[in-house]
């Protein structure tokens, strides 16, 4: 239920004012397979209103010379791929004075690009086969981008009687030669190193809905066979195909949303059909979030451990490379590498510590360029462990380093708790640009912000993130408020001046728990969910609540009342400001309505704001920075008076 620039998004959201000095932020990086060249997707510093403005730069190794991939004015481009010698790259690029997208092929410097494919559709995963041909996966004519986090187009008609498919293709002479089956909607797909057929990751029909039921494939000349059908509470993604072809290895999970990557890492013999996938991790106390082949001889895995982000080995057992208290990834909101044999890139960051890139050895890197080096942190950050029905409980603590008048009251400051969404996810140290992000706007506000990662999350292993599983607002919420009591131990923290606000998951819980309990004096909620019996017949992703919920609402409505705000409303106190997209499919419209109208009729103080055309990404910078001032300007209204 996150987003998938989803984390990115969601834990982080809304622009108003700037920070003294721009910061570059990278967005996505690539190193090339002999290392020479790393690609960057940056956001120009000081464009944060502007999203989809990432320009790609190309930096030569270990120089760090830099320079810009030459592209027509307004245009963008994406999906990077590097041809396996290092030799060249493909990328697909978005025209915006034209209806269609392309492909094209440069050579290792960004030069000499020539067009490859256009197309009417959408294209995405671009990727270079063994023999130097081009795999994508793409959507012919589709409908909208692909995606529960796009706008859902306003419904008319017969519903469901076209559904976009994605599929496999290879770029042949100018035009798609279609390699799986029309029926099947393909996710994520790797390359058998004999360049004939793939590994993919795929199910049939509604592609936003059925990634939840997803299985493992082989896929051959528009043909496939099931190599792997997960328990209804695993989800699989990144499938990586081993060097020599003879097995497949996987990341296995509780996952709330696609993108979002976390469980234990699994191989599957692919030379023995019927074979069972080996967990490489079981029992770990830490969530693996990426898996590669190509940062030396063995199945690398990169994960998240509490507050830390760990490499491991992961031949002939599990041996830990490296691990730090910072966030560490090639774009993603998980901690990833990108890989090149021994030599490894990383965008490295904390809550403290501007975001570098930087190249080399897993735990060798040093910096390729030095854009953010003279920045000053702007926030104070700590971690905070807790114990709660015996599980180790972990979140941050952010203060602001100075605070505005008024705001401090008897020598006690005010907090906001501010609940990720997922719930498969959690809050993991970023520098924030400005206050693009809400926490960086609640800091820059004069409140404390609490960052919790309850039970539910990533990063103390998969018995953790299932833990409230059919369960939901009950154990969590346990933890959270006894992380607020943590917090209030180690901070001056006024425990009546105490907030709380989340976007999807977190706004579930920001409405579940003003049912709850009256400790918070003010909440925010985005895209929260009211009501799961009737959430179930709303969204366009239910997929996602069997693998939590364990059976539909139709087979057991217990187990969906048990945790819905609207059945305990007349517990509600508690004045809330809900918002929500008008098209948002993930999280509907008519729940933060019914949530509104029971409030409203209690006479709770109560708001409620729908941002038209705006799906659950909220892509309109507009919308966010609307957002960000009402919250605000709502918790000053109760919290500072």
């Amino acid at each position: 239920m996150t987003l998938p620039r989803r984390l990115a998004l969601l834990a982080a959201l809304f622009p108003v004012t700037a920070l003294a000095a721009p910061v570059q932020l990278f967005d996505h990086i690539s190193i090339s397979p002999d290392g020479s060249r790393l690609l960057s997707l940056e956001e120009p510093a000081g464009d944060s209103a502007q999203p989809d403005t990432s320009r790609p730069v190309l930096y030569t190794l270990p120089s760090g010379t830099r320079s810009n991939l030459s592209l027509c004015h307004g245009c963008e481009a994406s999906s990077f791929a590097w041809r396996r010698d290092g030799q060249a790259l493909a990328y697909v690029l978005k025209d915006p004075s034209v209806k269609t997208l392309s492909v094209w092929q440069a050579d290792r410097d960004g030069r000499h690009a020539v067009q490859v494919l256009t197309f009417k559709g959408t294209l995405q995963s671009l990727s270079y086969g063994p023999k130097g041909q081009l795999g994508v996966l793409a959507i012919e004519n589709a409908h909208r981008q692909p995606g529960a986090m796009e706008a859902g187009a306003p419904p008319s008609g017969e519903i469901n009687a076209q559904i976009d498919e994605q599929r496999i293709a290879t770029i042949e002479n100018g035009r798609l030669n279609w390699q799986s089956p029309a029926d099947l909607y393909v996710y994520e797909y790797d390359w058998r190193p004999d360049g004939q057929g793939f590994v993919a990751t795929a199910a049939p029909g509604n592609g936003d809905d059925h990634w939840w039921i997803a299985k493992l494939h082989a896929i051959e000349n528009d043909h496939d066979t099931v190599l792997y059908t997960p328990p209804q509470q695993q989800q699989l993604n990144l499938p990586r195909v081993s060097p020599d072809g003879t097995k497949v290895s996987f990341i296995g999970g509780l996952m709330s949303d696609y993108g979002a990557i976390g469980g234990d890492a699994y191989t599957l013999d692919l030379t023995k059909p019927g074979a069972q996938p080996v967990n490489l991790t079981p029992g770990l106390k830490a969530t693996v979030t990426d898996l590669s082949w190509d940062c030396g001889p063995s199945l690398i895995a990169t994960g998240l451990k509490g507050d830390r982000s760990v490499i491991w080995s992961l031949q002939g057992g599990l041996r830990p490379l490296w691990e730090e208290a910072m966030m560490l990834s090639n774009g993603r909101s998980e901690p990833s590498l990108s890989c090149a044999g021994q030599h490894t890139a990383i965008i490295r960051q904390s809550f403290e510590k501007a975001p570098e890139v930087a190249a080399g050895p897993i735990g060798q890197w040093k910096p390729v360029n030095r854009d953010n080096a003279a920045l000053p942190p702007h926030l104070k950050a700590r971690s905070l462990t807790w114990k709660s029905d015996g599980y180790s409980v972990q979140g941050w603590l952010l203060e602001p380093l100075k605070r505005k008048p008024g705001v401090e009251q008897n020598g006690k400051v005010p907090m906001i708790v501010y609940v990720h969404g997922g719930p498969s996810s959690a809050s993991n140290p970023r520098y924030f640009r400005d206050n693009s992000k809400l926490a960086m706007a609640l800091l820059n506000a004069g409140y404390d912000v609490f960052m919790p990662n309850p039970r539910g999350s990533y990063g103390q292993g998969e018995a953790f993130t299932a833990a409230n599983r059919r369960d939901f607002g009950h154990g969590d919420l346990r933890d959270i408020l006894r992380g607020v009591d943590m917090a209030e131990k180690v901070a001056p923290i006024d425990d009546h001046r105490l907030g709380l606000t989340g976007f999807s998951y977190g706004g579930y819980m920001t409405m579940w728990s003003v049912t709850q309990t009256d400790r918070f004096h003010a909440a925010v909620a985005g895209a929260g969910i009211a009501n799961w019996l009737s959430y179930y017949g709303e969204n366009n992703i239910d997929s996602w609540m069997l693998p939590f919920f364990g059976k539909s609402v139709y087979d057991d409505p217990d187990i969906y009342a048990h945790s819905s705000p609207i059945l305990y409303i007349r517990q509600a106190h508690t004045p809330t400001f809900i918002y929500v997209g008008s098209a948002d499919e993930e999280c509907p419209m008519p729940q933060s309505q019914e949530f509104f109208h029971a409030l409203q009729t209690l006479h709770v103080p109560s708001s409620l704001v729908i941002y038209p055309g705006q799906g659950h990404g909220m892509s309109s910078p507009q919308a966010w920075d609307d957002a960000v001032q009402r919250t605000i300007h709502w918790f000053d209204r109760y919290l500072v008076k």
